[in-house]
């Protein structure tokens, strides 16, 4: 139902070009689940064709990533911290809770805003706790950009090489998010084996 919803709005919004790919990508990378495959895809496939440029493509898709995850970052900054400290403790989430968030961010809040932005499904909701920790901006813009260039990287290239085949561009998107899942998985554990190096 969702990917329905979320088909039908790029149909409407895709015409736009370059304005319509940063406004879609910044629904993507807010709050409102949205998949980026719907978007990124399809403009890699026009690229392909010579009708739009790979680097404006990424330049709006960007723009649109960091917009979207600014809105969640100081949504949560200014409302959601506000409000769980005032009703947190209803759902067993209290100021020592947000102060150890706080910590964590502070410390990992790079490979953790970083990883999360490949990883679907987290990707949107992670600049909400490193909103609620007050994570540096600076660092928070940067590891955005950085893990959501990557992402729309990927995304753009499957649909330039593969073009409209949905049967390949399903086959191909499950396999990436299996490998992207997986190279998480290792630059966590590394990141975690050198921190464990270091403190020993």
């Amino acid at each position: 139902m969702i990917h329905e919803i979320a088909q039908f709005i790029t149909d409407q919004i895709f015409d736009m070009g370059y304005l319509g790919i940063f406004l879609l990508m910044l629904i993507e990378s807010s709050f409102i689940p949205f998949p980026s495959e719907i978007v990124l895809v399809p403009a890699g496939y026009l690229a392909s064709k010579g009708d739009m440029v790979i680097s404006l493509i990424l330049f709006s898709s960007l723009l649109g990533s960091i917009g979207g995850a600014l809105i969640n970052y100081f949504g949560a900054l200014y409302v959601g911290r506000r409000f769980l400290l005032r009703y947190g403790k209803y759902i067993l989430i209290s100021e020592v809770t947000l102060n150890k968030m706080e910590d964590f961010f502070k410390k990992h809040g790079a490979i953790s805003t970083f990883s999360g932005r490949l990883i679907p499904g987290i990707r949107q909701l992670i600049s909400i706790p490193a909103g609620l920790s007050k994570m540096d901006l600076k660092v928070f813009v940067f590891y955005t950009s950085l893990g959501a260039l990557v992402w729309s990287i990927i995304l753009v290239t499957l649909g330039y090489v593969i073009g409209e085949n949905q049967e390949l561009i399903k086959e191909y998107l499950s396999l990436i998010v299996t490998i992207t899942l997986a190279c998480v998985t290792i630059i966590t554990a590394i990141y975690i084996y050198n921190i464990k190096r270091k403190n020993a």
